[in-house]
């Protein structure tokens, strides 16, 4: 399946966009639980066009430089809502490669592994600190009325999520760690 069409289809019914915006989506909001590189959106925007879900329309951004910026067709709505409709089991397990050097642990001498158990905590709680930043910033940006029917909702609920996958994670590390010190 190819999720990146979705991905692409949900961001365009949301509003017209460049290449570069969408690629700006990933690396932000999009960037917590779904990650695509400009070499893979490109021709993931060729294929959807090819296929009547988007369509595009060629701009003049300053006196020269040409971009296209593209918006979803009725037909990507209605694929696009298929697919958000459909009920999904629950995915194979993701890879992680901290665990699978957690898993080997053995190889590795004590000091090396506290060391390497202790990095990997600092940089877990410093993107839960950048996490709840941006949440916070959303709650300012969507206000009182914050709720099912506001467009900011989904990125809340993909927030809360990042967030509480970041905080679980920083748990099991420092549990690990006390288990590494005392032998």
């Amino acid at each position: 399946m190819r999720v990146l069409k979705y991905a692409i289809l949900g961001l365009l019914d949301k509003g017209s966009l460049s290449g570069y915006d969408m690629t700006s989506h990933f690396k932000a909001e999009l960037g917590q639980f779904w990650s695509a590189k400009h070499s893979q959106i490109y021709p993931e925007l060729k294929k959807l066009t090819d296929e009547g879900f988007i369509e595009f329309e060629t701009v003049i951004q300053g006196s020269k430089l040409e971009k296209k910026v593209y918006s979803i067709t009725a037909a990507g709505k209605r694929e696009l809502h298929e697919w958000l409709t459909a009920y999904q089991p629950v995915p194979n397990t993701v890879k992680d490669e901290f665990m699978l050097k957690a898993y080997f642990i053995s190889a590795m001498e004590p000091g090396e592994a506290e060391g390497l158990f202790a990095d990997q905590l600092a940089k877990r709680k410093q993107k839960a600190a950048f996490l709840k930043e941006r949440l916070e910033e959303l709650k300012q940006e969507a206000g009182p009325e914050f709720s099912f029917q506001s467009p900011h909702f989904g990125h809340y609920l993909v927030l809360t999520r990042a967030l509480e996958r970041e905080n679980g994670y920083c748990n099991w590390l420092k549990k690990a760690l006390e288990l590494m010190k005392r032998g």
